[in-house]
């Protein structure tokens, strides 16, 4: 990207946010707890009956995002895109 003249280069962080809102169908699970990881959320264990329920929660303001981990494959289906974009804005986060 330039502006003006000026080279702006993105961080992963960026580039994630930029390819999550353009709703790719190919954004896989890993690309996904990456740039939750980016907001300090990580993988809580879902205990015994978590299966594909997955939750990464934040500590530092104690929020949780819920995802079903996709299978058999690794790629998000498109709700899940929107439930992820959905809840990274009503945060504020994006």
């Amino acid at each position: 990207m330039t502006n003006q003249g000026t080279v702006i280069i993105l961080s992963q962080k960026d580039k994630l946010i930029e390819r999550l809102q353009s709703k790719p169908k190919d954004f896989t699970f890993q690309e996904a707890e990456t740039l939750l990881r980016h907001f300090e959320y990580n993988i809580i264990s879902g205990g015994k009956t978590g299966g594909s329920r997955t939750a990464f929660f934040n500590h530092k303001v104690k929020d949780r995002i819920h995802m079903h981990k996709p299978h058999p494959g690794n790629i998000l289906k498109a709700y899940q895109i929107k439930n992820l974009i959905c809840d990274l804005v009503e945060r504020g986060l994006i």
